[in-house]
């Protein structure tokens, strides 16, 4: 079986620990549902999948894919604001009021990276923005897995 290569923002090319039938599996789980978390022990190794499953998987959204460190608190502002900055995409502009509205005309692939951070009132807002937003699919990588709703999950 092939192993799963990842490489772009998160740092020099590296080898996850993914074979090529269980990618082909997280790749229609992406496409197919609306949350998907990858949670396991270790940041890097989710962080390094989820970022390669979205540079995989651009091309098939619209709207392509949008990939999210969550650094701080954790707020809604916070995404809003890292959406709204975004280089090269086709996303809301920085200071948009309603952020959810905007999004729900979306065909994109939303990934939040280290979703532990997540504050309780953004769980809540990702929950209403799933049932308003029927092309937006989220892609999470964390410890535990994410708190939105019925989604799959991959243990690393």
């Amino acid at each position: 079986m092939g192993e799963s290569r990842a490489s772009g923002a998160a740092g020099p090319a590296g080898t996850l620990l993914t074979t090529s039938a269980e990618l082909s599996v997280l790749l229609t789980a992406v496409r197919r549902g609306r949350v998907l978390t990858v949670t396991g022990r270790f940041r890097e190794p989710r962080s390094l999948l989820v970022r390669d499953i979205a540079r995989r998987l651009a091309s098939n959204f619209c709207d392509g894919s949008a990939v999210i460190a969550v650094r701080r608190d954790g707020s809604v502002r916070e995404l809003v604001d890292a959406l709204g900055c975004l280089p090269g995409m086709p996303f809301l502009p920085c200071g948009t009021a309603n952020a959810a509205s905007w999004l729900a005309e979306r065909d994109m692939l939303l990934v939040l990276d280290d979703c532990d951070r997540l504050a309780p009132r953004t769980l809540e807002w990702l929950r209403a923005l799933l049932t308003v937003a029927p092309g937006l699919r989220v892609l999470a990588a964390g410890r535990s897995p994410l708190a939105v709703g019925q989604g799959r999950v991959h243990r690393l």
